[in-house]
């Protein structure tokens, strides 16, 4: 049962770094810094939202309108911390 609540940590982990990924990719994107007209940079863009948006799009639904301020994956960072600091805390010691 631990290894399955270490995979569960890991993969927690690694949305992390996608969430991140997505939020530098949707700034170079509005600084017009990368060409999203790139068959590549297009791929990515899209893997990477395939990823994250069902996950932030019932959080952005949720939050009221900051303007032009997205604060949905700050939010999902606190529920993914929250999460983990569950399993490690609680969960995970009384796992035998």
């Amino acid at each position: 049962m631990r290894a399955i609540l270490d995979v569960v940590l890991l993969v927690l982990d690694l949305y992390v770094y996608v969430v991140i990924a997505a939020v530098i990719l949707s700034w170079l994107i509005a600084f017009n810094v990368i060409n999203t007209y790139n068959d590549v940079v297009r791929a990515i863009v899209n893997g990477v939202n395939a990823l994250t948006e069902p996950v932030l799009r019932p959080i952005r639904q949720a939050l009221p309108s900051f303007g032009g301020l997205d604060i949905s994956p700050i939010v999902l960072f606190l529920i993914i911390f929250l999460i983990q600091r569950i399993i490690v805390q609680y969960i995970y010691p009384n796992v035998f």
